[in-house]
């Protein structure tokens, strides 16, 4: 029975191997970017744009808390002359489903103009958000907003696919419903995450160019 016991072991030692990598990465992930990431809007370097990453909408079609989070930490990095631009970010496949107008109307709501709000109408995944702010609307540098759990992948994916990205966390607020969830789904998107930057390389939904115009500043004199 010795090789049985030599097969038991070895299933032993892939199964704990299975268990420690996603910890494993994910502990590399945070301390990878543990120097990009801010809580305060006031410690937030100054960047074009605010990405602000989509996080699902209610029945009814309004903002879900955690959305609502990410879109009013992004209208105060705008107040506070942080970014210039909000890029509204998420899915709109379907008819009765328009996550980026959303997020637009809640920050206009907040006191954000309406012309400082880009829409992204195809931001299926954070894969899908970072490569198009690059390849559509020509974001090179940017701060990505978000909750804290969510911040290692935004950032390894925006700075992978061309977006020089800070990020600010939106957690306003305790999320005790499905934050088990959350975290738990990271372990696993985070490996993903490195596979389509590394391997499969995907190329989300694209279209004609669209980069941000911002305001030129007035010359002094004139």
């Amino acid at each position: 029975m010795v090789w049985l016991k030599r097969v038991l072991l070895l299933v032993s030692i892939c199964v704990l191997a299975a268990l420690l990598f996603p910890i494993t990465v994910r502990l590399w992930f945070d301390w990878r970017y543990a120097g990009q990431i801010y809580s305060r809007v006031d410690d937030v370097p100054s960047r074009p744009v605010a990405i602000v990453l989509g996080a699902g909408l209610w029945a009814d079609g309004s903002v879900t808390p955690v959305l609502a989070d990410r879109v009013a930490t992004a209208a105060d990095l705008y107040h506070a002359g942080k970014v210039q631009k909000l890029l509204c970010t998420g899915d709109n496949r379907f008819v009765d489903y328009n996550e980026p107008q959303a997020m637009a109307d809640y920050a206009v709501g907040l006191g954000v103009p309406r012309e400082d709000i880009v829409l992204d109408y195809a931001g299926r995944r954070t894969y899908d958000s970072c490569y198009r702010a690059n390849a559509i609307f020509g974001v090179s540098q940017g701060v990505i907003v978000t909750q804290r759990f969510h911040v290692p992948r935004s950032l390894f994916l925006c700075n992978a696919l061309g977006v020089d990205s800070v990020a600010i966390t939106a957690d306003r607020r305790q999320y005790t419903s499905r934050r088990f969830i959350w975290e738990a789904r990271e372990y696993p998107a985070l490996i993903l995450a490195w596979w389509d930057v590394f391997v499969r390389r995907p190329t989300p939904v694209l279209g004609d160019p669209l980069p941000i115009e911002f305001a030129t500043p007035a010359t002094e004199g004139q």
